[in-house]
């Protein structure tokens, strides 16, 4: 557990204290306002066969619902850092409240497929508002003796908020209607707004932020946006496909010249520099790539071939939240006493175990017999990477830029989740109806399992071969704690940047740091 922050010269220090009503009023708000964001990523996959059914919508249509949404988020979760510092984080933070309150309203009442897609986008601009908000308001607030305990318990509840949430959600489909996976969040929104406004204090940071890359944001968004529909649309071999896929290209390339010119890029490339900050992201990309294709599918596969209720499938996805919550903790300290590299090693293997345990899930699978044991051992090589891959990230570059270099993975775990939603169906052979037929379905899982595997695999080589142990005194999260599977947790703390760098705030959508 990392030390009280520096604080900056001529910066006011934060006084809550986490005991005092103020303090507690703070935590609630954060927690709420996580937990909104949260739940969406956990819960539509378990929503996606009803949705389809329901919108009589194809695969495409099913992958956009979740891509969509990842799509704002990645692309523009830096920014969200940035507006928040320079503009007010309470003041972005509630904008970000209501914005995701009221893109979940369109989303609960889409009349078809098409408006669902477009909400969820504007889902994930919200997101990008809210989610970095939540862990800045925890820094910016309390007294730096209370911090960590109080990220600890933002960790806490909201890791017991990831785990109810698929099965909140299943619960809501077979219920009420896959429609109130979205509306819940109203409530939610309506409730930690006033709180937000009445009882967290204000702040902001004029001089980390004296300028904002818009157009850097808006290329990187647009690369992937248009990868990402060259990916999914791939199947129907058209002109315009091929041309997405060039200016796709193409637009990343300007991406990465604009960040290389511009005096405040929103991703500086000389933090590259850090051979160990390059090879720990591109395990990252490795891993969750694989995580979010296994997520996706997995989902699919317990109802459409296995016949479970949702409710059943949210259900039997608990034991790799659980896992995480009960021993990410001791996962990390064991990675500061024996070093990253073993457990980025062996985590992704036990990963990749897992997933090729999953072929066995097919017809009238037996829980305990088949879906368990893969997920068990999911959770363990979760539990023994997670944890690391943060500490490592952090620990990779100087203090100064740990709040940035913490934004650059967690954004680009979420590219890889995006990318791999995308392309997965596609290299196993997924039909645009494959959903609606348990046999078609089935015979694309046991190709695309492996394909998964082989991505870990190839994240655990990249980790043994070019990791390290961190030098003695470097950065620590303040905590170790993990409760959400569908992005790496980020660092709250921030520290005076470099002039001429842009130094972001951001936090995961599920409970971590």
């Amino acid at each position: 557990m990392a030390a009280p922050p520096q604080e900056r010269p001529g910066e006011k220090q934060p006084a809550v204290r986490i005991s005092t009503p103020k303090g507690k009023w703070i935590l609630l708000t954060t927690v709420l306002g996580s937990s909104m964001a949260m739940l969406d990523s956990t819960v539509v996959n378990v929503a996606l066969p009803t949705i389809g059914r329901d919108l009589d919508a194809g695969l495409a249509a099913l992958q956009w619902t979740v891509n969509a949404y990842m799509l704002t988020l990645a692309g523009l979760i830096l920014l969200g850092g940035s507006l928040g510092d320079r503009f007010g984080r309470r003041k972005v933070f509630v904008l970000g409240v209501v914005w995701f309150a009221a893109a979940s309203l369109l989303c609960g009442l889409a009349p078809n497929v098409g408006v669902l897609i477009a909400a969820r986008a504007l889902q994930g601009i919200g997101g990008a508002l809210l989610t970095p908000g939540s862990l800045a308001l925890i820094q910016a607030s309390f007294h730096p003796d209370d911090r960590a305990r109080a990220v600890g318990l933002w960790s806490g509840f909201g890791g017991v908020g990831a785990a109810v949430g698929p099965f909140l959600g299943g619960w809501l489909v077979d219920g009420p209607g896959w429609r109130w996976v979205f509306l819940l969040n109203i409530p939610v929104a309506l409730v930690c707004a006033p709180i937000a406004l009445r009882h967290v204090p204000e702040s902001s940071d004029e001089r980390a932020h004296r300028g904002f890359d818009v157009l850097g944001a808006v290329l990187g968004a647009l690369a992937l946006a248009l990868v990402t529909y060259a990916l999914i649309e791939a199947r129907s071999g058209s002109v315009f496909v091929a041309v997405a896929a060039v200016a796709g290209v193409a637009a990343g390339i300007a991406f990465v010249y604009v960040e290389r010119r511009r005096p405040d890029p929103m991703m500086p490339p000389d933090i590259f520099a850090s051979r160990q900050f390059t090879a720990v992201n591109l395990v990252t990309l490795c891993v969750y790539a694989a995580f979010g294709g296994f997520f996706f599918l997995t989902a699919l596969q317990l109802q459409v071939v296995a016949g479970y209720s949702a409710l059943q499938a949210g259900t039997a996805l608990l034991p790799t939240t659980v896992l995480m919550l009960l021993f990410s903790a001791r996962s990390g300290e064991l990675a500061q006493r024996i070093g990253p590299r073993i457990p980025l090693t062996v985590g992704p293997l036990l990963c990749a175990a897992a997933m090729l345990l999953m072929l066995r899930v097919g017809k009238d699978a037996s829980y305990l017999a088949d879906v368990l044991p893969a997920l068990l051992v999911m959770g363990l090589g979760m539990v023994t990477l997670v944890a690391p891959l943060t500490a490592t990230v952090l620990a990779s570059v100087d203090t100064a830029r740990a709040g940035l270099a913490s934004g650059i993975n967690n954004a680009a775990a979420r590219a890889a989740g995006l990318l791999a939603v995308a392309a997965l169906p596609l290299l196993a052979g997924m039909g645009p109806e494959a959903y609606r037929s348990a046999d078609a379905f089935n015979a694309a899982f046991r190709r695309a399992m492996p394909l998964c595997a082989g991505v870990l695999v190839i994240g655990a080589a990249l980790a043994f071969a070019t990791v390290r142990r961190p030098a003695p005194g470097c950065r620590r999260p303040q905590c170790l704690t993990h409760g959400c599977v569908t992005s790496p947790p980020l660092e709250p703390q921030r520290a005076a940047a470099p002039p001429g760098s842009a130094s972001a705030t951001a936090s995961s959508a599920g409970p971590a740091s």
